[in-house]
């Protein structure tokens, strides 16, 4: 069989459950193309944020071993994007003869000499390195000090803060994804006319807040059927106090009826992504590629979209925001298509994926681990038990863990009160347990897989023993206390952090 193409479609700030059939968000292109592949329920990013999520998907590497743990052009960057060493996927298909091609969304690197190009693919559109001016900020605060802000239903409203609109109707808001659509359309032709095989990324903006749309999606949905998260009136009282305050400060302005608003602009959002995406689908079908061509529909990282009454993603670590869709179609890879995986799989799998069916064998180590058994109805006898996070990122440097089993979930906070729930009698996360005594060994079994997976990934967290951040419950030394943890192999160690 011929090396098959890859064209991947990657959203940002798309929860998974905007593509399961039961959920009421209308994506029948989705759905047409989990029937004909494979949908991965329970894929995560490594952080909900673009920057490493995005260089996850490309390098196969958690930010400890990537270096790009937030938004890469704001002040707060610890690095400005991956570290030097850092290889990606891409550039194993480059050299193994394939054609690749992007448009759209990057957000990896605020560096000219990281950007696409750098890294194996033709840039249909031209990209450079941005870093954010701090002090151009700062002189637009002091200009519109004294302007009145706007007040509305879709408008939060914070003492002293530029306003922010959640949501409202725009028939242009496409945030260049029609733009890149157009390229991608374009491109594909072209790539069928080339004896070689070829690699498609397109990156969408959508649907990434505030969420515009146009009437004709938005009028596919009333509002008085769209339902509130069960967890929507979660008043955080045992979660965090950053959490609360969160809440309290921000969204608790929203009404029900504003909230449910909200929901109905990002399902709408979410229901034009899938008929652009069939487009593109539906041009691939008309130049023959259809049946050696892997295509990946998936996104960087969630959105709350009123889970515990929140919008947005980044610190609260709930699952919505880190769980994404992810579903794949192949028909001449995958057998048994129309199923569906629930074992844990994270952004990090899918470049050792992509190299696996182009018959690469990378020489260095991955975060990630190929998905290729599964497209074979496969399972691999020793496939991850749990999925972990790493964050020390965004704009207030929040350093947070997570792990999360089929049955229970604990998060480190550095910054607060630890979490634990029990995933099977509580679903929605509403009550946190991290003071019940009955589950204190459930805990310490958690925190346990939390230092393993810090050693594997050689994460910073674990090697800092200063006494004044000594605050998990139990320490580093716990990854080694059970029979698994000390017969680990010794783990690679990372690159320097400086660039």
């Amino acid at each position: 069989m011929a090396k098959p193409n890859i064209l991947i479609v990657m959203t940002d700030h798309q929860r998974w459950d905007t593509v399961d059939d039961e959920n009421g968000c209308i994506t029948p292109n989705i759905s047409i193309l989990a029937r004909e592949g494979i949908k991965f329920t329970n894929t995560f990013c490594p952080m909900a944020h673009c920057c490493p999520a995005r260089a996850t998907f490309m390098s196969g590497l958690y930010p400890s071993r990537h270096g790009v743990w937030n938004n890469v052009n704001n002040a707060y960057a610890i690095n400005r994007g991956p570290y030097e060493t850092v290889r990606m996927w891409s550039q194993d298909l480059k050299e193994a003869g394939y054609d690749l091609a992007y448009c759209g969304k990057w957000h990896i690197s605020a560096l000219d000499h990281q950007q696409p190009k750098n890294y194996g693919w033709r840039e249909l559109s031209e990209y450079k390195g941005s870093i954010q001016d701090e002090g151009l900020k700062w002189e637009e605060i002091r200009r519109t000090a004294d302007s009145i802000d706007p007040e509305g239903e879709n408008i939060i409203n914070m003492p002293g803060y530029t306003f922010h609109r959640l949501y409202g109707e725009l028939d242009s808001s496409d945030l260049g994804d029609i733009g890149s659509l157009d390229l991608a359309l374009q491109e594909i032709p072209k790539l069928a006319s080339k004896a070689k095989p070829w690699a498609l990324y397109v990156g969408w903006n959508a649907p990434h807040t505030p969420y515009y749309i146009d009437k004709k999606h938005l009028d596919l949905y009333d509002i008085n059927n769209i339902p509130l998260p069960p967890n929507f009136h979660d008043e955080m009282g045992d979660k965090p106090d950053y959490y609360k305050k969160l809440k309290e400060r921000v969204f608790n302005q929203l009404t029900e009826d504003s909230a449910k608003d909200a929901i109905r602009h990002y399902w709408a959002m979410c229901t034009r992504i899938d008929a652009n995406f069939g487009k593109i689908l539906l041009e691939l079908e008309k130049t023959g590629q259809a049946d050696n061509t892997l295509v990946l529909f998936c996104s960087d990282h969630g959105d709350y979209v009123g889970d515990h009454g929140l919008f947005h993603k980044q610190v609260p670590a709930f699952l919505p925001a880190y769980k994404v869709p992810a579903v794949m179609r192949w028909p001449e890879g995958i057998k048994n298509p129309g199923r569906s995986c629930s074992e844990f799989v994270s952004l990090a799998d899918f470049a050792p994926t992509f190299l696996e069916i182009a018959g690469i064998k990378p020489d260095r180590y991955m975060t990630g681990n190929s998905l290729v058994p599964f497209l074979n109805d496969e399972k691999p006898e020793a496939w991850r038990e749990e999925i972990c996070t790493q964050c020390d990122g965004t704009e207030q440097m929040f350093t947070q863990r997570m792990v999360v089993t089929h049955k229970h979930k604990y998060v480190y906070n550095g910054f607060g009160r630890d979490e634990v729930y029990d995933l099977e009698k509580d679903p929605y996360e509403m009550t946190n347990l991290d003071t019940d005594k009955s589950y204190d060994e459930i805990k310490r079994d958690l925190v346990g897989r939390m230092w393993r997976f810090a050693y594997q990934e050689q994460d910073r967290l674990g090697s800092t023993q200063y006494i004044m951040v000594n605050t998990a419950p139990y320490g580093p030394k716990e990854a080694f206390r059970s029979e698994k943890g000390k017969n680990m192999p010794q783990a690679t160690p990372n690159p320097p952090m400086s660039q």
